[in-house]
């Protein structure tokens, strides 16, 4: 059981995908943006599944050791100082941005590390990083620091913003009806994912 829920969590869907192009790219560099699938199951089977998204079908291969990650909600006050975190957001000035939603990794674990494009809205930015100092900002939101290997970003995570904890799955929560999230690799045969993102009793994946 230990083996298996370390496994999963080792291979969470932001975590796999984003941790491979931020590898690739220089220790200074931002990685490239990464390639995301969100929407519902349309259709699903031991390889592949069929997700309805809001530019159409979209069909995706499973790897064979294929995991699921839950994002259960959790209270602002679970972002703490050294919190690995990750965090869609709207830049602002000079190194500032404002959160759209907060998923914290589990203890340990630190994948996908930097600040680079997302595609949640339109400008929206992806920060993964360390939680520095965390302070109390008005109507019950956060300021915080985010901190990683080539830089900072001061975070202001409003209040009424979805606040998420990564953990394990089973593959028996993903199913046709199911809102899904995942970032996929670009291969030859099209698009393969190694996890899929699922929200605790069958909500939306913020990310």
């Amino acid at each position: 059981m230990i083996r298996t829920a370390a496994t999963a969590l080792a291979a969470l869907t932001l975590a796999s995908a984003t941790a491979a192009v931020a590898q690739t790219a220089a220790p200074t560099a931002p990685p490239p943006t990464p390639t995301v699938v969100r929407g519902t199951v349309s259709a699903l089977n031991a390889t592949s599944m069929t997700v309805n998204t809001d530019k159409g079908p979209q069909a995706v291969g499973l790897t064979p050791t294929w995991a699921v990650a839950v994002m259960k909600p959790v209270a602002i006050d679970a972002i703490q100082p050294g919190s690995f975190i990750g965090t869609a957001e709207m830049p602002g000035k000079e190194g500032t941005g404002k959160s759209l939603e907060v998923h914290v990794f589990p203890p340990g674990v630190k994948m996908g590390e930097g600040h680079y494009g997302w595609d949640l809205k339109p400008g929206s930015m992806m920060t993964n990083g360390t939680v520095g100092t965390v302070v109390a900002g008005k109507k019950g939101s956060r300021e915080l620091d985010v901190n990683y290997s080539y830089g900072k970003r001061h975070i202001t995570v409003p209040a009424n913003v979805p606040v998420v904890q990564i953990g394990p799955g089973t593959r028996e929560l993903v199913k046709v009806g199911t809102p899904v999230f995942m970032v996929v690799q670009k291969t030859p045969n099209g698009l393969m994912a190694g996890s899929v993102s699922v929200g605790e009793n069958g909500a939306k994946p913020p990310m």
